[in-house]
């Protein structure tokens, strides 16, 4: 890039969104996106540096000065091509990627000032090709005559597919629900994520002759061992982690406890916010929502849309501490919802018909820094108070469905279900490779990505080489 066009600017452009008090009524998305002139000046803030450090930050491997440069000169179909040729969902990534903690983390502008807003210009992109009326359709080499199966449809197992038949091969991806996605659909809002934009891209992948069978439950309507038979080479597991974690305290099973599990699954795959689906759902009133990541934002930014008048976020450790994005924190205070910091649930109270009534917490002081780093919340002694509410969803974390692990020989599970696989997603089992959530547990989108991005590139390594 020359640095002449360089933009000098500390800041990054803004995100046009909806205003904070109309989009908490309301289910449309809340980022409204950059326009092309706005777009331009945000690439031209790009330095060019020499050894492009934002790209060691992405797990897809995007090579971004190269799609910034296009950008900044107006070619945004060649930007398009150069983000595709290494990310298969690049409007979901511009959309829900942690930018802040991944390529943005890396970039030089953001020693003195912020970052380039790389992944707004990269949701820039993909929406100005998704609106395109004539475009060419996504093409891929003639099939090799290799078969892979890919389990699970969520961001490790498409983007797994999309790379592999990118090299030639002929994939299937098995999903368990009537609609593709994974937690694309059912975890992530449509606020943040319209439906409509995983559709698209999901679209693009069959495209390109990625083929996907719906309500295919691996383990139960067909084993791995079955796939095998069947003449696939090499199976891919990007199952997710769709198992809800809870806090095995007093009063769980009350009347009106959730998991955001279950509440996100039922707004977001099942529609229950739109009068012309016949999804019930509890009527919200107060609402505590348990946990402080992205998936504890959502569900507590669902409630304020489902008519809930008070929304809580009970979290153990302090404003520092809180994992979700800085983004879905800033959008979730803005939209009403309230921090209730430093305090651990200890218990749920009901009524005498089991209905919920409330969530005793206790205060909590940090302590030392654990093992992660982060300090330890320790409990103030005779501190107890209770948050009076009628709705208690835990939103604590997840971990893989077991259904695979019980029934596929061969196989190693690390303690917390999820399977034992290395960095290219080699397990236990010949043929058999493994990434994202089912790996590690609940994480975010990209690192999904980049595990399903490892796992192709293992499969086609493991197929050219027992073809020797």
């Amino acid at each position: 890039m020359a640095n002449t066009k360089v933009n000098m600017s500390l800041t990054k452009a803004p995100m046009p969104e909806q205003d904070p008090v109309i989009r908490a009524t309301n289910f449309d998305e809340v980022a409204l996106g950059y326009d092309a002139e706005t777009a331009m000046k945000e690439a031209a803030r790009c330095l060019d540096c020499k050894n492009s450090p934002c790209r060691t930050g992405c797990p897809v491997a995007v090579k971004i000065p190269r799609f910034l440069e296009k950008v900044r000169d107006g070619d945004f179909d060649a930007a398009y091509d150069i983000i595709t040729s290494t990310n298969s969902l690049p409007a979901v990534c511009g959309r829900v990627c942690p930018q802040e903690k991944q390529c943005e983390s890396k970039c030089v502008r953001g020693i003195k000032g912020e970052a380039v807003g790389i992944g707004r210009l990269e949701r820039f992109v993909a929406d100005y090709h998704m609106a395109k009326e004539n475009k060419p359709a996504p093409t891929a080499p003639a099939s090799n005559g290799h078969r892979v199966a890919v389990i699970g449809s969520g961001p490790a197992g498409l983007t797994c597919a999309g790379d592999l038949r990118k090299l030639g091969y002929d994939v299937t991806v098995f999903e368990a629900f009537h609609k593709s996605g994974g937690v694309l659909v059912y975890g992530i809002p449509q606020f943040r994520l319209p439906k409509e934009i995983v559709a698209a891209e999901i679209a693009n992948l069959e495209q390109m002759g990625v083929k996907i069978v719906n309500n295919a439950i691996i383990g139960k309507s067909i084993t791995v061992d079955e796939l095998f038979e069947d003449g696939f080479e090499a199976v891919f597991i990007g199952s997710g982690a769709g198992l809800p974690q809870f806090l095995h305290i007093p009063g769980e099973n009350l009347l009106g406890v959730y998991s955001a599990n279950e509440l996100l699954t039922r707004t977001n795959l099942m529609k229950a916010y739109r009068p012309d689906y016949d999804t019930p759902i509890k009527e919200f009133h107060r609402v505590a929502v348990v946990g402080a990541g992205n998936v504890a934002m959502d569900a507590a930014r669902v409630s304020k849309r489902l008519g809930a008048e008070h929304v809580y976020i009970v979290y153990r450790r302090g404003a520092d501490e809180l994992p979700a994005r800085k983004e879905e924190v800033e959008h979730a205070e803005s939209e009403g919802i309230e921090f209730k910091l430093l305090n651990n649930p200890c218990a749920i109270h009901g009524d005498e018909n089991g209905h919920v009534t409330g969530i005793e917490c206790v205060r909590q002081e940090l302590g030392e820094p654990d093992e992660k780093g982060r300090r330890k919340p320790v409990p103030v002694e005779g501190s107890n108070w209770i948050l009076d509410v009628d709705t208690v969803i835990i939103a604590i974390g997840t971990s893989p469905n077991p259904l695979i692990r019980n029934t596929t020989a061969g196989l190693e599970f690390t303690k917390k279900g999820g399977i034992q696989a290395d960095e290219g997603g080699v397990t236990s089992r010949e043929g058999v490779f493994a990434g994202g959530d089912a790996v590690t547990g609940s994480a975010t989108v990209i690192l999904a990505m980049g595990a399903g991005k490892a796992g192709a590139k293992s499969i086609d390594e493991y197929i050219k080489n027992k073809a020797k």
